[in-house]
């Protein structure tokens, strides 16, 4: 089983279990025909026990988690084997509190975050990195089109799905502290400065913090720590995850647009960030680096145990980098150093750094898996 991140599934044969293909049933619980159906749902599931029956946001009846593990268990004693179900929906707190305690040990979970470029290809970066991964945006007709799209998916989700997960907070008060971050994007986190815009209080905004980062739509980058006595910025870097939805909360339709904007440059960070981390290996841990100094690094990945990468993200064709980023190498002491770009050739900057287009970035993350 797993749960789903910002990706949308279409209402389409999807057989996919552990890399084979097999028959499969798909029910969306938005729709009332396929909720009568489920009734009831543990006659009818029995039913399609040869099938991968795909259950469709889940979080409408999260009841039905009590009949999948009595279902999951009766399928084990009859010598079914895993992937039986796959629970897709939005990763409220509460729901998976629920599918935790009632699914323990039977069940497992994976992010799915909106269109990567490995996926889309590189021609695609400049409409990927503004429109965002969403896949009726990503492939809408129009820049306008697009941006239409994520204008409603926004005033949807707050004002209806939300609610439904579980917060009470005025759909006008988050889309603005949702906004705020946009502006900010890539900035470290500064709780007193948001609470006051806001008017509310700093551990108000450490839980609409929380919020969007436990419903995927905001990244808390954590700052890196040492032991070695050096001042260390230590507050997290705050960034909305999905580039689409930033720029649309911006009021940003096109790229000519974007680039005259003064959030591109922490914009395309952002963006480059998640296409690394998706690509990292399990486990990975990511941070980034800034000293009270000023020196600093935008990612900072653990790959495991001795093993460390950082990363540099520079939207120009021919970066440089400065004596910080130098003077924080010489503390970390990584494996390899890396600035993105967006390129198409790699080649070496000097004291051992290398810099390299964002998908050979990617590839080489892959590789590590």
């Amino acid at each position: 089983m797993g749960l789903l991140g910002p990706r949308q599934v279409g209402k389409t044969t999807l057989a996919i279990e552990l890399g084979e293909t097999r028959p499969s049933l798909y029910l969306d619980l938005e729709s009332p025909s396929d909720l009568a159906k489920l009734k009831e749902p543990e006659w009818f599931l029995k039913r399609y026990e040869d099938r991968l029956v795909i259950l469709d946001e889940i979080q409408r009846v999260p009841d039905l988690f009590q009949v999948l593990r009595g279902l999951i268990d009766e399928g084990r004693r009859k010598g079914k084997g895993n992937g039986r179900f796959l629970v897709l929906g939005s990763a409220g707190v509460e729901l998976l509190r629920q599918s935790s305690e009632s699914l323990a040990g039977r069940i497992a979970y994976t992010e799915l975050p909106p269109l990567l470029l490995e996926e889309t290809g590189e021609v695609t970066a400049d409409d990927l990195w503004l429109r965002g991964g969403f896949p009726p945006s990503f492939v809408a007709e129009s820049d306008a089109a697009s941006l239409e799209w994520r204008r409603n998916f926004i005033r949807t989700y707050l004002e209806r799905d939300i609610p439904q997960l579980g917060p009470r907070i005025p759909a006008e008060t988050l889309r603005r502290f949702w906004t705020m971050l946009a502006h900010e994007q890539g900035a470290t986190g500064n709780a007193a400065k948001l609470a006051a815009a806001l008017g509310v209080s700093g551990q108000t905004v450490g839980r609409y913090i929380d919020l969007l980062c436990d419903l995927l739509l905001a990244r808390r980058l954590a700052p890196w720590s040492s032991n070695t006595g050096k001042r260390l910025v230590k507050s997290p870097k705050l960034y909305v995850r999905d580039s689409g939805l930033a720029h649309a909360l911006l009021g940003i339709g096109t790229l000519e647009d974007l680039l005259a904007h003064p959030v591109a440059g922490m914009s395309w960070e952002g963006w480059v960030i998640e296409q690394l981390i998706a690509a990292a290996p399990p486990g990975t841990e990511a941070f980034h680096y800034r000293s009270t100094g000023g020196a600093e690094i935008d990612l900072v990945l653990q790959l495991g145990p001795g093993l460390r990468w950082v990363f540099e993200c520079k939207r120009s064709l021919s970066p440089s980098l400065s004596r910080g980023f130098h003077e924080s190498c010489e503390e970390m002491r990584p494996q390899r150093k890396f600035v993105v770009y967006p390129g198409s050739e790699s080649y070496p900057l000097g004291r051992e750094v290398e810099c390299v287009p964002v998908l050979q970035a990617v590839a080489m993350l892959r590789g590590l898996r």
